[in-house]
């Protein structure tokens, strides 16, 4: 009998994102292998997923463990202190560097990266993906490696057909996300009924479920588009009003607002013009954020009070 199998490499596959793309890719059509740092641990592991522990910022290791056939390649890799200056460049440039220049020589049909809305600093939103800022203009060390590692990746999409899709990701999120998050963080205290600190809640920031982002890297692997995609919702939202959206919902928590500071290097406002990804791929997110909230709720609900 044929093995028909398509082989996929989810790189960052035991991250939020990453271990939610490996449970929703069907195992019928793919052979679903996962790459991460760490070993899984018990209730992470998921049936019909081969775990590789890897360090990509290490050449060696990437030809020692990932030498062998793979049709795609889905990079959300990344440490995720982003205080840690070396580490950041290490894991989230680096390690896009090192994964492109080894599978370039291979005959992959798909590279997908996931960037970050940060590349686009303080310009002006809606951000569109023409607009491509010079690193050195760039605040966050995160958001400098991001943009590094778009251009690398564009430079051999242009001289060698390299066949890379970049999704500028804006904020995932969903369950199953670290607790020490935005979103699941006011969730646990709310829940907990606690006071808990916050910015002002000034900021305006684009949230997209992360199921609507499973849907479009599965839709990505089906169409021959190549270069830079904004990833969200296109529906910009305040901070502050998602928060209070979280404590209506629950009928408890409370936020001390102001209590901490705005970061030097974040932007206030920060949302995308969405229109090349919905067209291109035929894709817009089906969860709105009133029922992105309550569906993550009631995870944090069952995970705490279980």
């Amino acid at each position: 009998m044929i093995n028909n199998k398509k082989n996929i490499l989810i790189v960052g596959g035991t991250g939020f994102i990453g271990a939610n793309l490996c449970k929703s890719i069907p195992k019928k059509n793919f052979n679903v292998f996962s790459c991460s740092t760490k070993k899984p641990n018990k209730l992470n592991k998921l049936s019909g997923v081969k775990y590789i522990q890897c360090d990509i910022s290490k050449k060696k290791q990437i030809k020692k463990k990932l030498n062998r056939k793979f049709d795609y390649i889905v990079n959300l890799s990344g440490y995720i202190d982003h205080s840690n200056a070396k580490k950041v460049k290490l894991s989230h440039y680096q390690g896009c560097i090192n994964l492109a220049n080894f599978f370039k020589k291979k005959k992959i049909k798909k590279f997908i990266q996931f960037g970050s809305s940060v590349e686009y600093g303080f310009s002006r939103s809606p951000q569109n993906e023409k607009k491509i800022l010079s690193s050195k203009k760039l605040k966050s060390n995160y958001g400098k490696a991001k943009n590094d590692s778009t251009k690398y990746l564009l430079k051999l999409l242009k001289e060698d057909n390299f066949p890379v899709v970049i999704f500028r990701l804006y904020l995932a999120y969903g369950p199953g996300q670290n607790i020490k998050r935005l979103i699941p963080f006011i969730i646990k205290k709310s829940l907990e009924n606690k006071k808990f600190p916050c910015s002002n809640g000034k900021q305006v920031r684009d949230f997209v479920y992360v199921k609507d982002i499973i849907r479009l890297i599965k839709k990505s692997l089906k169409k021959n588009f190549y270069g830079i995609y904004n990833l969200g919702s296109g529906k910009p939202i305040k901070v502050k009003n998602v928060i209070i959206k979280i404590i209506r919902i629950i009928g408890k928590g409370e936020p001390d607002f102001g209590k901490i500071k705005l970061r030097n290097d974040e932007p206030l406002i920060l949302f995308p013009n969405i229109q090349k990804v919905k067209k291109h791929f035929n894709w817009k997110p089906n969860v709105n954020i009133d029922q992105g909230l309550k569906k993550t709720i009631n995870f944090y609900r069952n995970e705490i009070f279980s």
